[in-house]
């Protein structure tokens, strides 16, 4: 294995896919955000007022997967088939669990989408409650799964942050 993005005299690249053959591809990536028990509490019964936590974070890594080659230099700009941002709740350890799924077929993967959507997802629940509670922690941004192109099928087991 050799990094790619960078040309024969060590220059930084844009990897060229061109000769690639369109395949369809998938990108799980998870993280987490944890907070006081009564910032959690807050973002469940709606009482944010920003408004629905939850909806804008939604949106937000959406809108992040969509944005990301102008956010990672040497992203191949990709036409997106599918997002979607999903959220798990640990109430135990006021913690919120964000995933997202996102598709396409096309040259390259859609790993670095999926991790910039679960990271503005967090970002956004920390900027819309940022206001009663600046301790909370974004933590364990991760890749779960990957699948299509060349190098295959890649799944890793998931550790909850606080099973270390």
């Amino acid at each position: 294995m050799e990094f790619t993005h960078f040309n024969e005299d060590g220059k930084a690249r844009m990897v060229n896919v061109g000769e690639k053959p369109d395949t369809e591809r998938q990108a799980v990536a998870r993280g987490y955000i944890s907070m006081k028990p009564e910032t959690y509490k807050m973002i469940l019964e709606g009482r944010a007022k920003k408004g629905d936590v939850l909806a804008v974070a939604q949106v937000a890594g959406i809108m992040a997967a969509k944005e990301t080659s102008r956010l990672i230099p040497m992203c191949h700009n990709i036409f997106l088939t599918g997002v979607d941002i999903k959220f798990e709740f640990f109430e135990e350890q006021s913690t919120i669990g964000v995933e997202a799924i996102v598709r396409t077929v096309g040259k390259t993967g859609v790993e670095m989408e999926a991790l910039t959507a679960v990271s503005v997802a967090c970002l956004t629940i920390y900027d819309m409650c940022k206001a009663v509670d600046r301790g909370m922690v974004i933590k364990n941004i991760h890749l779960i799964e990957k699948s299509g192109g060349k190098s295959g099928h890649f799944t890793r087991e998931e550790i909850l942050p606080w099973q270390k």
